[in-house]
């Protein structure tokens, strides 16, 4: 079956922001998520990212062999920081888009869906 992830993104200056209560009601709506996904056996894996301030971002200039620049912070200021991601393996796009919808990010920014390329020779996860 195919595999798609699903990117979760979030306002980069409300990342990590609100009160105890809402980032607990937030964390309770993704365990649930988590768990209903899990359940139906769709999720192949997922973790969530610390903000985007605890980035470090590797660029070689000079192109293969050269001499790694490392620069603490995000690759670029943006208005949305991807924040988690959700792994499945379902049947089609459609059913993969389903599942997004269902994802407590999509409700507070944006779920971007994306296909994974399935090498040939590459195990199995």
């Amino acid at each position: 079956m195919p595999k798609y992830a699903a990117l979760i993104y979030t306002s980069a200056e409300e990342q990590g922001q609100g009160t105890p209560e809402e980032l607990e009601q937030v964390m309770n709506e993704y365990s649930e998520f988590t768990r209903a996904a899990a359940e139906a056996g769709v999720m192949v894996g997922g973790e969530a990212l610390h903000d985007t301030n605890t980035a470090t971002t590797v660029h070689i200039p000079s192109g293969k062999g050269g001499e790694p620049v490392f620069t603490d912070g995000p690759f670029a200021e943006t208005k949305e920081a991807l924040g988690g991601f959700f792994l499945f393996e379902v049947a089609d796009l459609d059913e993969a888009l389903k599942w997004a919808q269902r994802i407590p990010g999509a409700w507070y920014g944006r779920v971007e869906v994306r296909p994974i390329v399935e090498f040939e020779g590459q195990a199995e996860g």
